[in-house]
């Protein structure tokens, strides 16, 4: 694969001859005539969602925080750690898979979701610097190095990240923006489910409020990488070969691991409203149905309901749980549902 080229007289405007990558793009930005229609109306639902971390009141979390039991403070700083990390790499990582997408409506949301994973890495810092003592701030910082769970799935993602990087071809490509779909869709899930256990006492409704903004802002980027994956099997039949899907599924399997042990391990089977049981089949749940969205067979066919219907429930931006959405609802009034990936998916996608 070659990175696009950035001025480019040799490039066309003709729809019928533009692909995902590896398109004769003229790298205009032409909303009204670009070829991939679902890409619009992502940008402006990711556009529509711009918030302030700094505006939420973390007052009463630094009270309740040193109330918290030990086994939430400690799942409370784990969970931070890994967030920090992932998101602060999506904002470089996003631009290495840019520089090869040929599709500048496309390109617009990757650089829309690199935007918002700013806004994410701030809004953790935010946290911490209005909630705990620097000592704990600073060991937080630290522990994805030095946690060893922790680490390890980390290296999982940012491994097939750089062998992109390091080696940009069409298998790597394909591989980055799955390890980036697994990323959203499945990594980040049982730590969600913690701060949402954590609402549901009546816990640290600030930190809360902000789980749930940055959740709305990444099922836009689960979005944003489905229909990307989509198009590229649709456009490139040849890449997905048997082998190539087994060994997409086989990221699934290894993500789905990763994040059932850490969920396991963050959280104990110490935090109300949630055990291991449940976060086993909440994860394997979220694996199948991120499969059916890409045409991949669900790996894990006895897990056929959603054990913790709750937790959506907790996410739904419609919902005033807590003071700052009954404060605020004037000034976030663009603050929707959970957005509708079917609505987006490409045609003839069902």
């Amino acid at each position: 694969m070659e990175v696009k080229k950035l001025f480019n007289p040799e490039g066309t405007r003709d729809l019928s001859l533009q692909r995902m990558v590896g398109g004769p793009s003229t790298n205009l930005l032409e909303f009204n005539h670009c070829k991939y229609a679902w890409a619009e109306p992502l940008y402006k639902k990711m556009r529509s969602f711009f918030w302030i971390p700094d505006e939420i009141p973390l007052g009463e979390d630094k009270k309740q925080y040193p109330t918290l039991t030990p086994y939430e403070q400690d799942a409370y700083k784990k969970v931070l750690s890994f967030l920090i990390f992932l998101d602060s790499i999506q904002i470089d990582n996003l631009g290495a898979i840019a520089s090869y997408v040929t599709a500048p409506e496309v390109t617009a949301c990757l650089k829309a979701q690199a935007f918002f994973e700013t806004i994410h890495a701030q809004s953790y810092d935010y946290l911490l610097t209005s909630v705990v003592d620097q000592v704990t701030r600073d060991a937080v910082y630290s522990m994805w190095k030095d946690d060893e769970i922790l680490a390890k799935r980390n290296r999982f993602i940012t491994d097939l990240y750089e062998e992109f990087i390091n080696n940009p071809n069409d298998v790597n490509f394909i591989r980055s923006c799955m390890a980036d779909y697994l990323l959203e869709g499945i990594y980040f899930y049982s730590g969600f489910a913690f701060f949402y256990a954590l609402g549901r006492q009546d816990k640290m409704g600030g930190t809360v409020s902000m789980i749930r903004l940055i959740q709305r802002d990444e099922n836009t980027h689960l979005a944003l990488f489905t229909n990307m994956m989509n198009t590229l099997r649709d456009e490139n039949p040849e890449w997905f070969t048997p082998e190539i899907d087994e060994s997409l599924l086989e990221m699934v399997r290894t993500a789905t691991t990763h994040e059932i042990q850490w969920g396991q391990y963050v959280t104990r089977n110490q935090i109300l409203g949630l055990n291991d049981t449940l976060i086993d089949r909440y994860i394997k749940y979220l694996a199948n149905s991120r499969c059916e969205a890409i045409g991949l067979p669900k790996p894990y066919p006895e897990v056929t309901q959603h054990p913790m219907q709750w937790v959506d429930s907790f996410a739904s931006m419609n919902s005033t749980k807590t003071d700052f959405f009954e404060r605020k609802v004037t000034n976030y009034q663009k603050l929707g549902g959970i957005i509708n990936l079917n609505r987006l998916k490409p045609p003839g996608k069902n």
